[in-house]
């Protein structure tokens, strides 16, 4: 006899509806910070008893916590049972975000909310192999996560390259100021630590284009590019609100789309590229700061005053650059991230005249220049959101008892 057809009817629906109010409730307090439950059930749409069976929920999943509403000016309340406030538990589940750099490499410990608990740096040496780089970050991994509160799950490593990462599982194409070529970082990582937990990468100019959307300049923009200095140049593109990352995962490598075809030589193996006019190279090439200096060149520009003559000609170049972007994906903001936010701090008028003697008309009246709302911390807390991801879009799958024993691994 055949078995009957199994139902999808309402205790699936139900249970697909409630996990995905938790997540928005989650992503609510997360990106918006502490609020109360009368402002949770206007956001959502949803009645009150609803709103307090989610919030207990995320409550007992360690999440949140609630407390109640402050005081007002002078410690009076308003009148009548003020709403309790719904805020992220501190000793909650956190990541390991990694911002890989030409010169160091930065590994936080970033909770919910972004809020970055601990940091550490260490060097990166260029001419190692990929195995010892990834076994330097797993020691710092093993610091950060040493600090995290008894108990509190890491929910994941997220991690930011200068290069080309496939979106499918992370490998790194190329990473030509690392001398990489077709490396897994995160399975290196993985196998320092002798754990198993989830790690995803990207580009950092994709991870520095995620956080200034979520959190920094970029909120409430639906279009906007994040173009980064790393030594090598990179664009993170936010089209119609939805990060833009082609086919592969390698969209946004701007600093070798063709400049000047009879220029320099690039290490890309093409001529002219954009990288070559306004990379880190060139650029300290043209300051004369020493070749040794040049993974460090934004803390080099931010100790000048007045620019060197010599960047007048870049900071022109960099908008005449930035024209051929602007014209393509008509963005409103185009945040400068890595050394060219002290570029722009130096020269903000010589970019803007480049910008405007290629840019079209039309694009060119809605666009602002602008420097990254999170400051240096663009692609680090990228990287965070990254690595967050899954826990926001199903706070019940996203906290795995495994999780949990890996930080207790790490911690020991």
């Amino acid at each position: 006899m055949d078995a009957a057809p199994r139902r999808t009817g309402t205790g699936t629906n139900q249970e697909g509806v409630r996990r995905h109010n938790l997540a928005t409730m989650l992503r609510q307090v997360h990106l918006g910070g502490p609020t109360s439950r009368a402002e949770l059930t206007a956001a959502m749409g949803l009645n009150r008893s609803t709103i307090g069976g989610l919030v207990t929920e995320l409550t007992s999943l360690g999440l949140v916590t609630v407390g109640s509403a402050p005081a007002g000016p002078g410690g009076a309340r308003g009148a009548g049972r003020p709403s309790p406030r719904v805020a992220l538990a501190e000793a909650g589940p956190y990541v390991v975000a990694v911002d890989l750099g030409v010169d160091q490499v930065v590994v936080a410990r970033v909770g919910l909310g972004g809020v970055v608990h601990e940091r550490v740096r260490g060097p990166v040496d260029t001419d190692a192999e990929a195995w010892q780089v990834g076994a330097g970050i797993a020691a710092l991994v093993r610091r950060v996560v040493r600090g995290a509160p008894t108990g509190a799950p890491l929910a994941g490593i997220g991690m930011s390259v200068p290069g080309l990462v496939r979106r499918s599982d992370g490998l790194v194409r190329l990473a030509p100021n690392l001398g990489w070529v077709d490396v897994s970082p995160g399975s290196i990582i993985l196998a320092a630590l002798g754990v198993d937990v989830p790690v995803s990468l990207a580009n950092d100019a994709d991870l520095g284009a995620l956080a200034e959307h979520g959190r920094g300049v970029g909120v409430g923009i639906d279009d906007l590019i994040f173009v980064s200095g790393n030594v090598g140049v990179g664009a993170g593109v936010v089209a119609g609100g939805q990060r833009l990352e082609g086919s592969g995962g390698y969209a946004g490598e701007v600093g070798h789309m063709v400049f000047d075809p009879d220029g320099r030589d690039c290490h890309c193996g093409s001529r002219g590229c954009f990288e070559t006019e306004v990379g880190a190279h060139a650029i300290a090439e043209a300051i004369g700061c020493p070749a040794d200096a040049v993974g460090s060149l934004g803390d080099v520009l931010d100790g000048y005053a007045t620019p060197p003559p010599a960047l007048h000609r870049i900071g022109h170049q960099l908008g005449e650059g930035l024209s051929g972007i602007v014209n393509a994906f008509n963005p409103q903001v185009v945040v400068l991230g890595g050394y060219f936010r002290a570029l722009h701090r130096l020269v903000p008028g010589d970019i803007a005249a480049g910008i405007h003697a290629r840019t079209l008309p039309a694009p060119l009246e809605s666009l602002v220049l602008s420097q990254p709302g999170l400051g240096a911390d663009s692609i680090l807390l990228g990287a965070a959101e990254m690595a967050l991801e899954p826990l926001l879009a199903d706070p019940v799958a996203g906290l795995q008892s495994s999780l949990a024993e890996a930080s207790v691994r790490l911690a020991g």
